[in-house]
């Protein structure tokens, strides 16, 4: 499972590697028109890709990081993952490793250090029904809720499947282009066995390379998208595995639990109406209980022991 979880984006990263793609995506979240693809300088990560737009003077332009990953599957510790590949990536710009050199950055002096401001995307399209739009915080993660975090970062999360955030996918051609490759995907082999994946994958590669949709980069990559695809199959479909076996254990454990629990209180409640019976004397009601279950439960609610509910 580790080893599938790092191909889990690699068509989305391998787009994204593209100098020109990368400042198209950008351009699209931020409303910017930058048209200089060398301006563009990205850090691929564990999970996600770091771009920044620097200007000829080597400043980050509007001062901003973004950090984007691609999620099929839904994962609220979104933010959580964000703050560590941050850290990550900030140490390495405050150290200066890029330039070769140890100097760095001074934070521990009294010169204030200027950091780019962090910008945290998600980009979905998994199958699960999710909103168009939805704001992950890091605070939600908190063991001890607290209205004013004095460490928060927050992440959007935008649904790029069928129909949602259009003027994003308006604006970056090859974003709508590959939600079409995966829709394509998606099609052939929505009743298909796992062993036909490959062979689905290649039929909608086919499709697009016929209708122009990634064409150059299909038939460039043909064979690291097919083999990406499939790990990416296999990881959702290793992880759907392990939530119904998670959820039927539960359900057996829940079971298990409730006719434990039912027994416990059935017991404690026929030794509370045995020892009222016993105290007042009622030997004959005690002795007809014991036989006939309905004239039981009739004592029990007499007795106030038995509510609507367990009388069911």
């Amino acid at each position: 499972m580790s080893g599938n979880r790092e191909y889990k984006s690699d068509v989305f990263s391998m787009l994204m590697q593209d100098k020109e793609r990368a400042l198209q995506l950008y351009n699209a979240m931020n409303g910017s028109s930058y048209d200089n693809p060398e301006d563009v300088e990205m850090v691929i990560h564990d999970g996600g890709i770091s771009l920044s737009v620097r200007n000829d003077a080597s400043f980050i332009v509007d001062a901003r990081l973004s950090i984007y990953e691609h999620q099929s599957t839904v994962c609220p510790n979104m933010p959580v993952r964000s703050l560590i590949y941050f850290s990550v990536i900030l140490s390495d710009m405050l150290s200066d490793k890029k330039k070769g050199t140890k100097s760095g950055k001074n934070i521990y002096g009294r010169r204030l250090v200027k950091i780019p401001t962090p910008h945290f995307v998600v980009f979905y399209n998994g199958e699960e029904e999710q909103p168009e739009v939805q704001e992950l915080k890091l605070s939600d993660a908190f063991e001890k809720p607290t209205d004013e975090p004095n460490l928060e970062l927050k992440c959007k999360v935008y649904n790029i499947n069928d129909g949602k955030n259009k003027a994003i996918m308006e604006s970056c051609g090859w974003l709508n282009d590959y939600m079409t490759f995966v829709n394509k995907v998606r099609e052939y082999h929505a009743d298909g066995a796992f062993d036909d994946l490959a062979i689905d994958i290649e039929k909608a590669i086919d499709y697009c390379i016929d209708n122009d949709i990634l064409k150059e980069f299909l038939k460039t990559y043909r064979s690291e998208v097919t083999k990406s695809m499939q790990l990416n199959y296999e990881f959702d479909r290793q992880l759907e595995l392990e939530r119904a076996d998670a959820i039927e254990e539960g359900l057996e454990q829940g079971i298990k639990q409730g006719l434990e629990q039912g027994l416990e209180q059935g017991i404690e409640l026929i030794n509370q109406l045995n020892q009222i019976l016993l105290s007042e004397g009622k030997y004959d009601e005690l002795q007809k209980a014991s036989n006939d279950k309905e004239y039981q439960k009739k004592l029990l609610a007499e007795y106030g022991l038995l509510n609507e509910k367990q009388g069911e």
